[in-house]
């Protein structure tokens, strides 16, 4: 793309058949660091997503690290209490919203319109704005670490978040909580909202409306299904945690009384909305995983996936499903029998549908000629250890087992195996086997099978101790411990293990990394895959497909490979190998919007200070609305413009030659 851009516009003269003439000559492409700033490619994006969530998932395990060190031993000191508190928050909040999510859409972004045969997302440039939101909610939520934002006297590093990722009224209160914290918690959230709701409502347009022809919904990959669902469950979660996080801000800034109980505020009402939110959020996390898993198995079982309507079927009741069981969370809040009841039901029902997938999968692998590649050894660890985290599980559907393991380091170690050992492990797989499409270059097998058994045994070593200790009655959220309580040698054994499993992560993180630089070339489809994105070169050229591709079956990729008659061309394809493909021009103004919202976000956070290195904050959120008004503005005004891409050749795979700009 980039080097193709510098040519002028040309166009040739049909009628005469003269050759080029020049009309008008166009600015040079952006690139390098501009290029990236500007981009509306969705492979760009989805790269910038990835690398964004790889950095955050080291500093949540960073923070993960501290806090086990801290519980290493009895009486430990390496962590105040107030800098404890901090730690735990910012790393629930950084794994759930910076890592995993982010992550997942990584693979939204980069894989999906491939996957559907299309050339990018159906709104490019909302797809730039909700990366940069995405990473303004992200530096927001990181500058409280900054000690030079503290007021004077302020205990711990600057003043990060201490009230636990969930943030329960009252900890939130100025009362309880009056450093600048909590604002940045709640402003740094609603920014990373935006960003997911917007990237959602993207691309159910882009299933829905870009599939290639044929690409029936029942043809659709197992992951773009779950993408789907995924997007629905984003807008439809969203709101609940936005409602509750403007009340919490109101609270906070503007002296209302939402949660404040000597004023009459419910603080009951912050876990109702947070966990109608903090449910369907945890399926927001895994289905994205399932999606993957059932991408990898059938590809290294060699066979189809047995059960694909099942399957699909099977996603859309979980997502369902995850609205109504928000209030086992609750179990200990004085709901009543009858609410307990019926929640306790509705979790134990959940639990058949994600069976079902198991199931499913396990046909799949059975019978298959099966392949122990990086990516399938880590499919297979998501699947026991997503298992693990199940059985557990459902152990706490039961609301008077629920009633006893409620705020100990069991449901500690259930989630873990969840959200670890489901959503990262699935990742991991996802990273092994799409890294090669996205670069180009092969991860070696030797390198990738030790860093799964260093994660793998790390991983099990750290938090399988955790079900001891939770049994044995150690409570959640305690920064410290005596020494005579006989916690001491689970919480020793754990913490070699969050090492070895920090260790292994950063191996996997090198080794990838190396890699994508230094691997051996991956070719168009070095897994024998079965899917669409297969069927182009490694990486992809910027249009994707030099011809829009005709699906005539589900695994599309693979029935072409193995079909007898070649696939018709789709009715576009003469158009565009004579005229060229038409792609949008970079942009700065969805950057510039973002931008504005995170002045607009930092303004609210500080402006009622008047003190420290800023001086008075009153004017900031007048700039950054105007900031993001005019970023709105001229994006608004952005005309149609783009460039042409002329495939070379007319074999539809996506070798392409010089561009053309209008």
């Amino acid at each position: 793309m980039d080097t193709a851009l510098k040519h002028d516009f040309v166009e040739r003269d049909s009628k005469s058949g003269a050759g080029p003439v020049t009309l008008f000559k166009r600015p040079t492409a952006k690139t390098g660091l501009v290029g990236w700033l500007t981009t509306v490619d969705h492979k760009k994006i989805g790269i910038l997503y990835g690398v964004s969530a790889v950095f955050f998932l080291l500093v949540g395990g960073l923070e993960a690290l501290f806090i086990r060190i801290q519980l290493m031993v009895p009486n430990n000191d390496f962590l105040s209490a107030e800098t404890y508190n901090q730690m735990f928050t910012m790393h629930g909040t950084t794994m759930i919203f910076l890592a995993v999510m982010p992550l997942s859409a990584a693979f939204f972004n980069y894989m999906t319109p491939l996957m559907i045969g299309a050339r990018d997302v159906a709104f490019p440039r909302l797809n730039s704005f909700s990366f940069w939101t995405f990473l303004a909610g992200a530096i927001i939520l990181n500058l409280s670490w900054l000690p030079m934002l503290a007021p004077e006297g302020y205990r711990g590093i600057g003043q990060a978040p201490a009230m636990g990722w969930f943030a329960y009224a009252n900890l939130t209160s100025s009362a309880y909580t009056p450093g600048l914290g909590t604002d940045f918690w709640i402003v740094g959230l609603q920014l990373l909202g935006v960003a997911s709701v917007v990237a959602a409502l993207n691309f159910i347009v882009t299933i829905i409306n870009l599939r290639a022809p044929g690409m029936t919904m029942m043809r659709l990959p197992v992951f773009v299904w779950m993408t789907l669902v995924t997007s629905f469950l984003i807008i439809l979660a969203f709101p609940a945690i936005t409602i509750a996080l403007v009340e919490l801000m109101f609270d906070r800034l503007f002296g209302t009384n939402f949660f404040e109980v000597a004023k009459g505020g419910q603080p009951i009402l912050w876990q109702h909305l947070f966990w109608v939110f903090g449910h369907p959020e945890v399926y927001i996390l895994i289905l994205p995983a399932m999606g993957i898993i059932s991408e990898i198995l059938p590809t290294f079982s060699r066979k189809p996936l047995f059960g694909y309507p099942i399957i699909v079927f099977s996603g859309a009741v979980i997502g369902f499903l995850g609205f109504a069981v928000w209030s086992h969370h609750m179990f200990t809040t004085g709901l009543g029998k009858v609410a307990n009841t019926a929640f306790a039901l509705a979790t134990m029902t959940i639990a058949v549908p994600t069976g079902v997938k198991i199931f499913n999968w396990i046909g799949t692998m059975w019978g298959g000629r099966i392949r122990f590649s990086t990516p399938m050894v880590y499919a297979l660890g998501f699947i026991w250890m997503f298992m693990m985290g199940g059985f557990t599980g459902i152990m706490h559907s039961a609301a008077p087992a629920d009633a006893q393991q409620q705020d100990s380091y069991f449901v500690v170690a259930h989630f873990h195996y969840v959200l670890i050992g489901g959503s990262i492990f699935s990742l991991l797989a996802g990273l092994y086997y799409w890294v090669p499409k996205m670069s180009g270059r092969m991860a070696s097998e030797g390198p990738g099978k030790i860093g799964f058994w260093m994660v793998f045994a790390g991983f099990n070593i750290a938090f399988f101790p955790m079900h001891f200790l939770g049994l044995n009655g150690m409570p959640r959220r305690i920064y410290t411990y005596d020494g005579n309580l006989d916690w001491n040698l689970w919480n020793y054994v754990s913490t070699l293990g969050a090492l070895l499993l920090g260790a292994g992560v950063g191996f996997v993180v090198i080794h990838l990394v190396y890699s994508i630089f230094k691997g051996k070339p991956a070719g168009g489809d070095p897994w024998n895959g079965r899917t669409l994105e297969w069927d182009l070169p490694s990486p992809p050229p910027e249009y994707n497909f030099a011809a829009i591709p005709v699906v005539r079956a589900r695994d599309a990729h693979w029935h072409e490979k193995h079909a007898k008659t070649p696939a018709p061309s789709s009715p576009s394809a003469e158009h565009e190998r004579e005229h060229g493909v038409h792609m949008p021009d970079q942009s700065w103004f969805p950057a510039l919007a973002s931008l504005g919202m995170f002045i607009l976000g930092l303004g609210m956070i500080f402006k009622n200070q008047t003190a420290g290195m800023f001086g008075h904050w009153s004017v900031v959120p007048i700039v950054g609305a105007s900031v993001l008004f005019l970023g709105a503005y001229l994006w608004a005004l952005e005309g149609p413009a783009g460039y042409h891409v002329h495939p070379e050749g007319d074999d539809g795979h996506g070798h392409g030659r010089a561009a053309t700009k209008h």
